[in-house]
């Protein structure tokens, strides 16, 4: 999933980490945090640890930092666990929750979510969803975030064209986008790299008109149908017909267009608002264009996840997290951050008014939350059916190939993916 700098995911330096943390004998147990918090982040961190640690003088968080490549992270991981030196914790993208599912060295939190005490109902069910592995709790909620639309006023009233409205659709959007691209000004901005950034922009569209991504049973890919060919050559129109769409090849361009005044509107997540009023943008926040009145989004939920180093350990960091995740240190954590809460109950605090307040229209995204009904498969081989989706995404959009033709060869390569992985 996409995240911003405020997100950027610190590794502990594998020397010292795990070897040196006590289960008990003679002294606190200490609890190895790998967070991924730098200058004033990290100072929230520190001080959450500082604060639990007064409180609870059997045990010490230790947080820590390393590497600054949040995509190396799993890797970074798997090297801790077969050099005996793995943190107690650590921040995990949602997407690799079925591939930690499978270790044994993964500690199962199924009974503490379903302490009545820790609140596991008041998470949104995507988060609770991708969490879940077969039945065990794999993590618990470290951020969660959806897609909507960001607008610019300035270039809308310019044009104008009237802003865009809770029940919009994609042809609306498209109308609008192609009334926005003048002067220098493209209406809306795609990513195509290939990656997930480019793929779960385009998951949303096919769930709003009733498909799936997987068969039920996990077993085949169910995307090639002709309402998502319809979907993707809605955009490879704008593309090529309108030139309506900003095509990013390396996905780091279309936001600072976006903050420069060049494009009308993006599809993106709640991390972006942050540069964006920074660079004082007069923006707005609509949840995403839709089919027959549904606006279902993708959200995209990361975990805390607990590595088994010895029962106290263990115990102990599942007992931080669930004071972590409680809507007072949610406040702290997430909010302090410029990230949506991970639980219900946050909103309803004196900080969340804030946030909202220091964030405009933050609120949209928040309440967007419940138009994330559906995940990404929770299938160790997503990770390779999005590249040929991603890669099929870019040949409509760039190289003009047809959708429908298109998205069959993903099929047909994802089918044999999952077959290998049976």
């Amino acid at each position: 999933m996409k995240r911003g700098a405020a997100l950027a995911l610190l590794a502990v330096l594998l020397a010292g980490c795990g070897s040196g943390a006590k289960d008990g004998a003679g002294g606190p147990v200490e609890v190895v945090w790998w967070h991924g918090q730098v200058e004033n982040q990290a100072k929230v961190i520190d001080k959450l640890a500082e604060d639990y640690n007064r409180a609870n003088p059997g045990v010490r968080i230790v947080p820590a930092v390393g590497t600054t490549n949040v995509d190396d992270m799993l890797q970074k991981v798997q090297a801790a666990l077969a050099g005996g030196k793995a943190p107690d914790i650590a921040y995990m993208y949602g997407s690799w929750m079925p591939h930690l599912a499978k270790s044994r060295q993964v500690y199962d939190l199924t009974a503490t979510v379903k302490d009545p005490a820790f609140g596991w109902e008041d998470f949104w069910p995507s988060e609770r969803a991708v969490a879940e592995v077969d039945g065990k709790i794999v993590g618990v909620p470290a951020v969660v975030d959806n897609l909507a639309v960001i607008y610019n006023k300035k270039l809308f009233d310019a044009a104008g064209v009237p802003y865009p409205q809770p029940g919009w659709t994609w042809d609306d959007f498209r109308a609008a986008a192609a009334r926005l691209t003048r002067d220098g000004v493209y209406g809306t901005a795609y990513p195509v790299t290939g990656s997930e950034d480019t793929v779960w922009r385009f998951w949303p569209m096919l769930w709003q008109q009733g498909g799936r991504i997987l068969s039920e049973d996990g077993k085949k890919a169910a995307f090639g149908t002709p309402q998502a060919a319809g979907a993707l050559d809605l955009w490879g129109g704008m593309a090529r017909q309108d030139k309506s769409v900003y095509l990013d090849q390396n996905g780091e361009k279309f936001l600072p267009l976006f903050q420069s005044g060049k494009i009308g509107m993006i599809i993106a997540g709640p991390w972006a608002l942050l540069d964006i009023i920074d660079h004082k943008i007069s923006y707005g926040v609509q949840v995403l264009p839709g089919y027959a009145g549904n606006h279902e989004t993708v959200a995209g939920p990361d975990n805390w996840v607990v590595f088994d180093n010895g029962g106290e350990r263990a115990k102990a960091a599942a007992a931080f997290l669930a004071w972590l995740t409680k809507p007072e240190q949610d406040a702290r954590w997430t909010l302090g951050l410029g990230n949506l809460p991970i639980r219900k109950a946050t909103t309803a605090l004196p900080a969340y008014k804030k946030f909202t307040e220091d964030f405009p229209d933050v609120g949209v995204f928040t309440r967007n939350l419940a138009n994330a009904e559906q995940t990404r498969p929770a299938v160790q081989a997503y990770p390779e059916v999005s590249e040929k989706v991603g890669d099929a995404i870019a040949n409509v959009l760039v190289g003009g190939t047809p959708a429908a033709e298109a998205l069959a060869g993903a099929a047909r390569e994802a089918d044999r993916i999952l077959e290998k992985q049976r």
